[in-house]
């Protein structure tokens, strides 16, 4: 049941983070400014998919499947509705803050000016468009509730290729296509999901479908029943980021190679994220559903079995590019300065990427159970301890072996508390089934 419905999420995973290698790799051939901006504006951009696919399309998932799982067929179609007006309200917030705002919020980090100068380019035109990912990926998330993995799936497969060749295209130029050089990421990234959202919306619209994505009565239930997943969701997700965003602060002052050079060691850390997702989309459909029907017990067979099968994957990608780094390095940069900082960051945290895949895994888990306080206090701490131990490094006046050292040490520090949290916490240790 469990492969059934991630294998499909899986590809569209691994598509996605073939995506993220592809935009390295052109914007690389630009030189090390543009890659050091597009490392200050990653992790916001990874935020805007935590926060629509992960966070709110999390909670959207768990609430339709727990509806489905306990027969309440009209709640789940209006859960399905009122996710694309929460949709609305929170791409609002990314067009304000990183849109319209770029420079002043990106200016925080402290980055160089010619740094700052292309990460601003880039956020503005992402972030602009924002809506047209929320949109795609509230549908995306109504389908993974109902069950429907492929079809969401294979979309994002579909989209993502084509995304890899007009990445390429637009920012060196291919052909007949301009080179625009920094910013064809993200003109790629919007022209796809607006392709997803599109091809999506018109499968509920089908003469064959039997979920409608049609209007319904305003009601705060259904938004309530949203926000209590995707709510902690959101604040779960922010902690994931806001973690790379003060490392990357903190990095920043020590130079544009060492910028660049954690930019890609982190880039492949929350890669994994969407790994985790990958296979933690479908245990929110099959977690929920259990706990809908009172099946406890085999939920938490289920979030072990998904669990451990991440764990031994991203174990091993950890422990590969820990060993070899230079599989991943050279593939984008020649520099040897961000090639030397870049080795270090992955050699001292890559061998904790299991616990932490395992851990953000259980993670989306939980989700299913509607619980999130646990979860997502679990996240936090991670943010603790790198801020800890970052202010040590600077206190010290070292190099960045100290601060990466903190990062290693919080990945693992927060795959153990969510695992602690489905091995003890009481949501998930009910002893009877209904």
């Amino acid at each position: 049941m469990l492969a059934r419905l991630a294998v499909p999420n899986i590809l569209a995973v691994a598509t996605m983070t073939v995506v993220t290698f592809a935009d390295v790799y052109f914007v690389g051939h630009l030189g090390t400014t543009a890659l050091a901006s597009l490392a200050v504006v990653f992790p916001f951009q990874t935020l805007l998919g935590m926060t629509s696919n992960g966070a709110i399309g999390g909670g959207v998932a768990s609430s339709i499947a727990r509806a489905l799982g306990a027969d309440r067929f009209a709640d789940a179609e209006s859960a399905a509705w009122h996710s694309l007006l929460v949709a609305g309200l929170m791409s609002a917030i990314y067009v304000v803050l990183l849109g319209m705002l770029a420079r002043p919020v990106l200016s925080m980090l402290g980055v160089p000016e010619n740094v700052l100068d292309g990460a601003v380019e880039y956020s503005r035109v992402l972030f602009l468009g924002a809506p047209i990912v929320w949109f795609a990926f509230m549908m995306s998330a109504t389908l993974r509730g109902i069950g429907e993995m492929a079809i969401a799936g294979n979309t994002i497969v579909v989209a993502g290729v084509v995304h890899i060749f007009l990445s390429g295209a637009l920012t060196l130029g291919w052909g007949p296509f301009p080179k625009i050089g920094l910013i064809g990421p993200a003109i790629t990234y919007l022209t796809t999901h607006g392709f997803i959202a599109a091809y999506l919306l018109s499968k509920f619209w089908g003469a064959d479908s039997k979920f409608r994505l049609r209007p319904h009565r305003f009601s705060w239930k259904p938004v309530r029943e949203i926000l209590s997943v995707g709510g902690p969701g959101l604040v779960n997700s922010s902690g994931l980021v806001l973690t790379v965003i003060v490392v990357t602060g903190f990095v920043s002052r020590f130079g544009e190679e060492a910028l660049a050079g954690y930019g890609l060691g982190s880039r492949l850390e929350l890669t994994l994220v969407p790994l985790a997702f990958g296979v933690g989309a479908a245990l929110v459909t099959a977690v929920g559903a259990n706990f809908g029907a009172g099946q406890f017990s085999r939920a938490r067979r289920i979030a072990w079995a998904g669990a451990g099968f991440t764990f031994a994957v991203t174990t091993l990608a950890g422990l590969l590019v820990a060993i070899f780094p230079e599989l991943w390095l050279d593939r984008f940069t020649s520099d040897p300065a961000v090639s030397t900082i870049g080795a270090k960051y992955l050699q001292i945290a890559a061998p904790a990427y299991g616990i932490f895949a395992a851990g953000q895994t259980l993670y989306f888990a939980s989700q299913g159970t509607g619980r999130m306080v646990l979860p997502v206090i679990a996240t936090y701490s991670r943010l603790l301890v790198v801020v800890m131990i970052g202010l040590l490094a600077l206190s010290l006046d070292s190099d960045h072996t100290i601060l990466f050292i903190g990062v290693a040490v919080g990945l693992a520090v927060m795959g153990l508390a969510q695992m602690l949290n489905v091995f003890a916490s009481p949501t998930w240790n009910r002893d009877i089934d209904v």
